[in-house]
Parts: C-alpha cells; structure tokens; sequence
C-alpha cells in the first residue's frame, strides 16, 4: 500500500511548511487533490492518514481530498473531454485517439488549516469603543 508512504510525506510537507513560515499552531486540515490517473486509492489514503499522522502535527487533523477528473485533450478536434472507465484515451468526441492529459495526474498539498487563537488580552480602554461621531 504506497498510500502509507504518501501519507507520510504530506504529514513530512506539512512539517516543514509550518517550520518555514515559523507557524507554531495545530494543524486542523490538510487539503489535496488527487486526480483520478494518480495511482492513489484515495479511501487508502485516508486509512493511511491517521497512522501516518499519530504523533506529528498533524496529529487530529483533518485529510480534505479534492478528486480530479481525468481530461483528455483530442489532438485531431480539440475537444476536451473524460475518458471512459477504464480510462480509454480516446476523444469522447471524434473517437480518434487522445494526444494529451488536461488533468488527473495531480497529487499536490494545496492548503493548510490552523487552529485560529483568540487573543486573551483587552485591547487599551482607549480603543475598546469607537469614537463618537461629531
């Protein structure tokens, strides 16, 4: 199950994004996209969260998987379309055979959830109202 080591080395990503940007607080979500030519089994990948991220900071948080679609792009027509299931490179449009992949490969970390702190301190009394309109 390569999801495990996938798992791992978001958990590893994240580590060091919060070291570089100096960030100290709980990591609350994770966001990814998994595209469907990926090679990753993103129920796997979700089993394998929880193991990978037991005592790290990501310990609790959240793994949110954006699945994306295979496109197809036919190099005859243009068109752009999903191949079939299995994937079948053809255009869905002319049938002729497709030349590139639009998308569907993706296994990118887009985006981290922090906890969010509230301040414990009053602001100066001075500031704690708005000043009265002349």
């Amino acid at each position: 199950m390569h999801e495990l080591s996938i798992a791992t080395s978001l958990v590893s990503l994240v580590g060091d994004a919060l070291e570089s940007a100096g960030e100290t607080g709980t990591v609350e979500a994770v966001r990814v996209k998994v595209g469907a030519l990926s090679g990753v089994v993103v129920e796997a990948l979700e089993f394998a969260w929880d193991a990978a991220a037991e005592g790290t900071c990501c310990e609790g948080a959240r793994l949110d998987i954006e699945r994306v679609p295979a496109v197809v792009r036919c190099g005859d027509c243009g068109a752009e379309t999903t191949p079939g299931d299995p994937p079948f490179f053809v255009c869905g449009a002319c049938g002729r055979p497709a030349s590139e992949v639009i998308s569907g490969r993706e296994l990118d970390l887009i985006a981290l959830e922090l906890e969010q702190t509230q301040a414990t301190a009053d602001p100066a009394p001075e500031h704690r109202h708005a000043a009265p309109h002349p």
